[in-house]
């Protein structure tokens, strides 16, 4: 088939690669010049692990390709996915001018039949102001609206894609609904390139066909209940370091409850990323405009954001004063696998510090390029060793694999002071303290 895809970010990007690699010709729009010259020289702007490969094959097999035209995009095009961002406001509501700004256009330049997807993040009924948009900008009505929200996840985005647990399409009628099936079909079936097929997974993948408001809110529910266990677990962590329980024996006991399962059960720093926070104070603002009361979501968000506070007191706990200390940071994006700072609570957390008079190195396996770019007046290192050198505490902020893999002697060695702050729990107590450390972590004693 023939694919635009409005918006080359992390879904953008990720969606146009797979579709190709799954056969079909694939056109990525984007108005970021200096972005769609980087991705038609084949560098890709954003780290995600298997897409530099899948775009240069599927870009070498004439497959894939770039524009700034969105002229271009949907004449080439039969079905066109919009994936531009969503971003929040100062209230808390999803932007969605970027949203209408694409439709407006795609609506102008279109010559024959459409199928419009809409694939960003987006609140509840965005579908009939897009199909309104379309009707006000385009005389002729040979076009549909469907659907189809994502789920990926950053850090295993294109595993997510080719291996979904469950596919979504809010559709109108049969004829959008057939297209996408038929587009979707070698995923649902498992007919692919079996270096991308999970040999776990179990096909055919679950469809569900449904109208585009249930669509939308499928994908708003979903991030906000993962949210919800998140928070929960963080919760439980504070009752459980006041009762001297461990918050990681009561997620295990919990998890294996099949109604209930172990997955987003981990207590820290809490979560951030570009999803979870902005889809929640989206809820929230939506919940408002309809006359309800969402408290629940609200609770959820207030206890992410006082994660970072907690761990800094955690910091203030083992060191007394944070004035002129070196604080050594691992982990700058929001979570691993990933270059993404958006939300990050490294972000919060060392702001803290620095308000504290605290002077920061950090270092991150990919991450470090966006850092520069969002906090100042840090040193930025080379590795964990780097960081610990000197340093008067050692601070765990993402649970990258690499740092539960560092070497915890040579650490101890090169700090001042024997002390790790851990924000993800990615070591055991009990092994830190027979090693000689100060340990502290989220809801174990």
């Amino acid at each position: 088939m023939n694919i635009a895809i409005m918006g080359t970010g992390h879904v953008g990007l990720v969606t146009g690669a797979c579709f190709s690699e799954l056969g079909n010709r694939v056109i990525c729009v984007d108005n970021n010049e200096e972005k769609i010259n980087m991705l038609q020289k084949e560098k890709i702007p954003l780290y995600e692990p298997g897409l530099e490969g899948l775009v240069k094959e599927n870009v070498k097999r004439k497959r894939l390709f770039f524009s700034t035209s969105i002229e271009e995009g949907v004449n080439k095009s039969k079905i066109i996915f919009i994936t531009v961002g969503t971003p929040p406001r100062e209230n808390g509501e999803a932007d969605l001018s970027n949203v209408e700004k694409v439709c407006r256009v795609i609506a102008k330049s279109m010559r024959g039949y459409k199928l419009i997807v809409e694939k960003s993040t987006v609140p509840v009924q965005t579908g009939q102001w897009i199909k309104k948009t379309f009707k006000m900008y385009r005389k002729s009505e040979d076009f549909d609206i469907a659907s189809n929200p994502e789920f990926l996840r950053e850090g295993s985005a294109v595993h997510d894609f080719l291996n979904p647990q469950r596919i979504v399409m809010g559709v109108e009628n049969e004829r959008s609904a057939t297209l996408l099936k038929e587009l979707y079909r070698p995923i649902i079936e498992g007919e692919f390139n079996p270096l991308f097929k999970d040999e776990n997974f179990s096909f055919p993948v679950p469809l569900i066909i449904t109208d585009i408001q249930s669509a939308e809110l499928i994908k708003h529910a979903s991030n906000c209940f993962l949210a919800t266990k998140i928070s929960f677990i963080n919760a439980l962590a504070d009752i459980c370091e006041r009762v001297g329980a461990d918050v990681e024996k009561v997620a295990e006991g919990m998890g294996y409850d099949k109604r209930i399962g172990r997955a987003f059960l981990n207590a820290g720093v809490g979560f951030g990323g570009f999803c979870f926070p902005k889809d929640l104070q989206a809820f929230i603002r939506l919940a408002e405009k309809i006359n309800y009361d969402f408290a629940l979501l609200k609770e959820v968000e207030r206890i992410n954001r006082e994660r970072p506070s907690l761990l800094v007191k955690k910091i203030e706990e083992a060191l007394w004063i944070l004035k002129d200390k070196i604080i050594g940071i691992l982990g700058l994006s929001f979570k691993p696998d990933t270059d993404d700072m958006r939300f990050a609570p490294s972000i919060e957390v060392i702001r803290l510090l620095q308000k504290e008079g605290a002077k920061i190195r950090a270092y991150d396996p990919q991450a470090l390029g966006e850092a520069r770019g969002i906090l100042r007046d840090v040193d930025y290192c080379e590795d964990p060793y780097e960081v610990a050198r000197g340093s008067d505490a050692l601070v765990i902020l993402t649970e990258w694999d690499e740092f539960r893999k560092i070497d915890l002697e040579k650490i101890k060695d090169l700090l001042n002071n024997p002390v790790i702050i851990d924000g993800r729990n990615i070591f055991d107590p009990e092994r830190l303290s027979r090693m000689g450390f100060i340990y502290k972590s989220f809801g174990r004693s």
